[in-house]
């Protein structure tokens, strides 16, 4: 059945004048609005053109391979190259048929890869296909950010209030508190601690926001000095359980954003702080791999088992743990270091056995 209205708008780029004219005449009638380029150049300019509206701009590119002035490879390059053009689709229409063509074809970020002659419905459903995935996706990142925007907007209205309550129930309990029974003066703590969660919980969602929308220059670490501001940031958590930290004399040097990696070894300390033995003993280090340095702290604890590892990194969860060592926390911890080592183009895991204690790792780039 022929649309009626508009199916989208398609860009063919082919320099074989009956090729085009047979695409075109086939297209147009199934309702898509054509633009037409003989080169690479030519479809360049078209897609670059800033004076075309929106609603103009093709969503999905016909692409020959073998052609003057610039061939398809090149073409497919530079438009994923261009931030306003890479995630347009792009579908090889060739005569090439071999492997190796295909295969560069995809790594170059090509979707689709059809071998001439070709059959126009086939054409038509990979065309279809491709434009409601890419409109999907569209669908989907406009949802995000509106989520995202609404999270934010949310968790920064909290922060004032919630402020206020902490500064109030502080007020209550430090200013003449003979006044106030002791059922009073418990649930006042509790209410300052339930506050606190809350307002932990708040900090950690707006990080948490910051690291997916936030571009950052990756630049060397000065590992020992972001380490240094770490220990003296828990300072109080490392005299009240004893713990006993060991660096390595050297750090090698890795890229990342120094601000978020201070985040990542925060967590991990004060995880390890909290879960390790009794007193803590709690041992970093570093190795410089070929393409990355990877980074660690192993404990003394009582370690994970094989489900509580494959449930780690995942946000608001929180371990099971013995009675004698619950702790309490936001379960958005790992979470946050997972996305930031990943924004930095690195890595996290653990390595842990039950009774042997858990070593947590990440990486990032080196030079």
């Amino acid at each position: 059945m022929l649309a009626e209205q508009s199916q989208g708008n398609l860009l063919i780029v082919d320099d074989n004048v009956a090729n085009i004219s047979v695409l075109f005449d086939f297209l147009t009638l199934y309702g898509f609005d054509i633009k037409v380029a003989e080169d690479g150049v030519e479809a360049l300019r078209i897609m670059e053109d800033t004076e075309l509206a929106v609603e103009q701009k093709p969503e999905l590119i016909l692409l020959d391979i073998l052609m003057n002035n610039m061939n398809g490879f090149e073409t497919c390059r530079r438009l994923k190259m261009n931030p306003e053009t890479k995630d347009i689709p792009v579908i090889f229409m060739t005569s090439l048929a071999d492997t190796d063509s295909k295969i560069k074809g995809f790594e170059l970020g090509a979707v689709d890869y059809v071998t001439k002659p070709f059959s126009q419905d086939e054409v038509l459903a990979r065309i279809r296909t491709h434009l409601t995935l890419r409109r999907l996706r569209k669908k989907l990142e406009r949802q995000n950010e509106e989520l995202d925007a609404f999270s934010r907007t949310v968790a920064h209205d909290l922060k004032n209030p919630l402020g206020a309550l902490t500064g109030l129930t502080d007020d209550l309990l430090e200013n003449d508190p003979s006044n106030l029974n002791e059922r009073q003066l418990k649930n006042i703590d509790y209410i300052r601690q339930s506050t606190k969660k809350m307002s932990d919980i708040v900090s950690a969602l707006l990080l948490l926001a910051g690291v997916s929308k936030t571009k950052v220059t990756l630049t060397p670490l000065a590992m020992g000095e972001i380490v240094e501001q770490v220990k003296e940031r828990l300072k109080l958590n490392i005299e009240k359980t004893q713990a006993e930290l060991f660096l390595p004399e050297i750090w090698p040097v890795a890229y990342g954003y120094a601000p978020w990696v201070e985040e990542v070894w925060t967590n991990y300390l004060s995880n390890a702080i909290k879960y390790g033995g009794m007193p803590p003993k709690l041992y970093l280090g570093a190795k410089l791999e070929t393409h990355y340095v990877r980074f660690w702290v192993r404990d003394n604890g009582e370690g994970l088992s094989e489900a509580s590892k494959s449930r780690l990194f995942t946000p608001f969860t929180r371990l099971n743990r013995s009675i004698e060592r619950k702790q309490e926390g936001t379960g958005l911890g790992l979470s946050i270091v997972r996305a930031i080592v990943e924004k930095l183009g690195g890595q996290v895991g653990v390595e842990s056995e039950e009774g042997q204690g858990s070593l947590f790792y990440f990486t990032l780039p080196v030079p």
